[in-house]
């Protein structure tokens, strides 16, 4: 359930959306902005993102539920800045930094996931930091990844210049009943296996898919549960029973009614 990068799949979705961070970041677009549901990969891609920049420094805040001043020194201190009492040194330091890499040539972002949790005035501090700039050029590049009600929160009056200097948009969507199979296929393969000890049926796996509606997350826990009970069972091929069995002990809050039978 850990949003480890090694098991990353990239279906298309999450493919064109690691490609619009790497394209923003990359161009020096600025605000980047990625929306999904619950359960969709966005923390997952986070994590893959961070290795796979290069020559780039970065800042990753998982939990923004704070202060716009308890940010920055959380940005600044990500980025292995000191933390200064006011909002004008811990700014100062930043720009120093980040003038520091631009003569390196290197580049910098900040990835701030469950951005729908930023405060009003945490999100004008964030539009603030994208003031660091050259002539030519943004300073620093920030990523806001969050549920779609970011996208309505952005879309209000308050916020409408943050909102306006938004240059690359993405909306991810949960996997389709084939790309399903292939995610079950793909964890497999990663943990050791490709069918060679536990084998999933046609099926299994659209039981699955009809259950969970193609969201990564929701597959997990439901594939877990699965795997559990084919082991108690000393069962290797997993089947549409199995799966409808081990779903009935499961309910999810976010989607009530997901795991019982249609």
């Amino acid at each position: 359930m850990a949003p480890n990068p090694r098991f990353l799949f990239l279906s298309k979705k999450h493919d064109e959306a690691l490609a619009s961070i790497s394209y923003g970041v990359e161009r020096r677009k600025g605000f980047i902005l990625i929306t999904g549901e619950v359960g969709t990969g966005k923390t997952t891609i986070c994590r893959a993102l961070l290795n796979r920049f290069k020559n780039v420094d970065s800042a990753l805040i998982l939990n923004p539920s704070m202060t716009e001043a308890e940010l920055l020194t959380a940005i600044a201190e990500d980025f292995g800045l000191p933390a200064e009492s006011s909002i004008k040194d811990n700014i100062g330091n930043l720009n120093r930094f980040l003038l520091g890499g631009r003569a390196k040539g290197k580049n910098a972002v900040v990835i701030i996931d469950e951005s729908q949790d930023l405060s009003e005035k945490a999100l004008e501090m964030v539009r603030l930091l994208s003031n660091l700039e050259t002539e030519t050029e943004k300073l620093l590049q920030i990523v806001l990844m969050g549920q779609p009600e970011l996208r309505e929160k952005l879309g209000s009056k308050e916020l409408r210049q943050l909102n306006q200097r938004i240059a690359v948009r993405y909306h991810l969507e949960p996997l389709d009943n084939p790309e399903t199979k292939k995610y079950i296929f793909h964890r497999l393969k990663v943990a050791g296996t490709s069918g060679k000890y536990v084998r999933f049926t046609d099926g299994a796996t659209d039981r699955i898919f009809d259950f969970t509606k193609g969201y990564p997350r929701l597959i997990n826990i439901l594939c877990d549960r699965v795997l559990t009970a084919g082991y108690v069972g000393d069962k290797r091929v997993i089947d549409e029973d199995l799966v409808f069995k081990s779903s009935q002990e499961l309910e999810n809050p976010v989607h009530p009614g997901i795991f019982q039978k249609r």
